[in-house]
């Protein structure tokens, strides 16, 4: 992990806190066996499944795929990031911690980066400070006092103030040490035309940090104070900034998301914020633009549901159809969030109040296919006959697209009872629909895509695993528990493992053994450079294994692992084999025959 505290001193900290007593405290815990078992704080359940092992310090819910180490639960639990987790956890234990820079986890930055962090973390204090503590910047904070925001809200959110000079900022961090070109590389100066003089960015603007997903503040969003455009001033692209990867308020909301089963999307900052104070803290929004696919990736990997709630006028509507469908395309459910008179969500919280906006919005959300069909009402005379037939026929060529029948039998029933049809004639014209959909569906780039998008669908149901793919786990259980069965495995089988995860895996394992430390899952969680990562390592350090390992289980293991990459092989030589008949290369194919079948001999001995 990219951070600045040294490992003695990590180590120390994960000593001195035992994960049973830290999870302890968030959940209630019941001792079964050698482990403890809860709910898993992380996702609803009724039945516990989320286990914590005192032996080896780290915890796995076998519902949800959670996993890590102490650092790990406060950094999911708390919604922060790798350094704030330490820092938790020293203070609780009264251990002295140096002055430490927040960095991306997953990332080891370069120096360039972090300096870049670390001018946003002090400016954002410095910002906040400006606003909540001086008489420069009263008039912005009686302007959000006046617009609804609480003290608590603007702490919360670490809202602030920039100064309206040209040059404040810029003498302020050049004071500091910092490479003024470098922070104009990271969007906080710009350079006076034909000089090389720089200037602020931001002048008299409230400003708004935008945080990365680990909680390090990487931009600033400034909203002006007077008229003059543009009204908000975004932070350029950066080298720690690229806004399509980026979810306003993700790090504060990852927690609420996990237990809500839900993510609430926004257009704004604004929307978060009032959404936030008003009790839907599973709030998050986009940088200002579209939904990108990396965001919904993003999304996907913590929840399956999704609630849009964007404005309700015709560009918030065209917005939400875009969303929900670049959702969809990564499998997530997308229900949609209601809100009347052409408002947008901080206008309903600021006009009607919190909790009307809990329960008749938030709280009365309907299914896509349901907003659809209000949608193509918009502007219709359903009275015209031809108006009628559209709409109909709208409803009908989305109705191909669900997957489940009971939804498309709701949907069918509701045509027939509105419009006197039959349902037999509606499921005719449906069935008309889904045949041409079908026939679009078998040219090539169509199969693509449906391919593409089964990929991304995550199979709930959990399936027998391929034997290699047992065997690698297996082997990576022993791996964990011994440093000596290790080194038989990077002796006898290197890095030659199927799954890229596991690769990933035992190179940092053989490198953590390399330098000398000894066989700890919970120390070996912490150099790991994502929670991906740490829930697989959890998930296999849970698995009950013989102390011992035989030389025949040793061997069986590597073989199934080395036969998968033979089997692979084999299907490539075949595919050559036909290539070359059709060439009518015979001798090449003859040749390719040959090796087919070493290989397969192979399997066998």
């Amino acid at each position: 992990m990219g951070n600045r505290i040294p490992e003695d001193l990590l180590e120390k900290i994960q000593r001195t806190s035992d994960i049973v007593d830290v999870v302890s405290e968030y959940v209630q815990l019941k001792k079964q066996g050698r482990n403890y078992f809860g709910l898993c704080p992380f996702h609803g359940e009724k039945s516990p499944s989320f286990s914590v092992s005192s032996d080896k310090q780290i915890f796995h819910c076998f519902g949800c795929g959670a996993g890590g180490n102490v650092f790990s639960f406060i950094m999911q639990h708390n919604g922060v990031s790798f350094t704030e987790a330490v820092q938790t956890l020293a203070e609780k234990n009264g251990i002295d911690l140096p002055t430490i820079t927040p960095t991306d986890q997953g990332k080891t930055l370069s120096k360039d980066a972090e300096k870049m962090i670390e001018a946003h973390e002090l400016l954002k204090k410095f910002y906040h400070h400006l606003l909540v503590n001086t008489k420069e910047g009263q008039s912005a904070l009686d302007y959000l006092i006046n617009r609804g925001f609480t003290r608590e809200t603007i702490d919360k959110f670490e809202i602030g103030y920039a100064l309206g000079s040209w040059d404040f900022i810029t003498k302020f961090l050049s004071k500091r040490g910092f490479n003024l070109s470098l922070m104009e590389e990271a969007g906080l100066l710009v350079k006076k035309n034909n000089s090389d003089d720089f200037l602020d960015r931001f002048r008299n603007r409230i400003m708004f940090p935008i945080s990365d997903h680990n909680g390090a503040t990487i931009a600033f969003s400034g909203r002006v104070l007077s008229e003059e455009k543009p009204k908000y001033l975004n932070s350029p692209e950066t080298k720690i900034f690229n806004k399509s990867k980026i979810l306003y308020n993700f790090h504060r909301a990852r927690i609420h998301i996990r237990k809500n089963q839900q993510a609430v999307l926004y257009e704004g900052f604004a929307d978060v914020i009032s959404s936030t104070e008003s009790g839907v803290e599973h709030a998050i929004a986009t940088m200002g633009t579209s939904l990108t696919e990396d965001q919904a990736r993003i999304i996907r990997r913590n929840v399956n549901e999704v609630v849009l709630c964007y404005d309700s006028d015709s560009a918030g509507i065209e917005a939400t159809i875009r969303a929900a469908k670049v959702l969809q395309s990564a499998g997530c459910q997308i229900k949609v969030a209601m809100i009347q008179e052409g408002l947008d969500p901080d206008d309903y919280i600021k006009k009607y109040g919190s909790e009307k906006f809990r329960n008749d919005v938030i709280g009365a959300t309907v299914p896509f296919m349901t907003f659809k069909m209000s949608y193509y009402r918009r502007g219709k005379n359903l009275q015209n006959e031809g108006e009628r037939l559209q709409y109909i026929e709208n409803v009908l060529a989305d109705l191909t697209h669900l997957q489940s029948a009971v939804e498309k039998e709701i949907y069918l029933k509701q045509l027939s009872k509105e419009f006197d049809l039959s349902i037999d004639v509606l499921k005719e014209q449906l069935q008309h629909f889904q045949s041409r959909q079908t026939n679009v569906s078998q040219q090539p780039q169509a199969k693509n895509a449906v391919s593409n998008h089964m990929k991304r669908n995550p199979i709930a149901k959990k399936k027998l695993l391929p034997a290699y793919h047992t065997a690698e786990r297996m082997l990576i259980g022993h791996m964990l528990r011994s440093k000596d069965f290790s080194q038989k495995v990077l002796e006898r089988l290197g890095l030659q493992f199927n799954i890229e995860e596991h690769k990933a895996i035992v190179t940092y394992l053989y490198g953590f053994y390399e330098e000398g430390n000894e066989e700890n899952v919970s120390s070996f969680l912490s150099r790991l450079p994502n929670s991906e990562l740490q829930d697989i390592v959890s998930n296999i350090a849970m698995i009950t294994l013989n102390t011992e390992v035989t030389e025949q289980e040793l061997s069986d293991y590597i073989k199934q692992v080395l036969n998968h990459q033979k089997m692979l092989m084999i299907k490539e030589k075949e595919a050559d084999k036909k290539e070359a008949e059709r060439n009518k290369q015979f001798r090449e194919a003859a040749q390719i025959a040959m090796e087919i079948i070493q290989l397969q001999q192979a399997l066998k001995s």
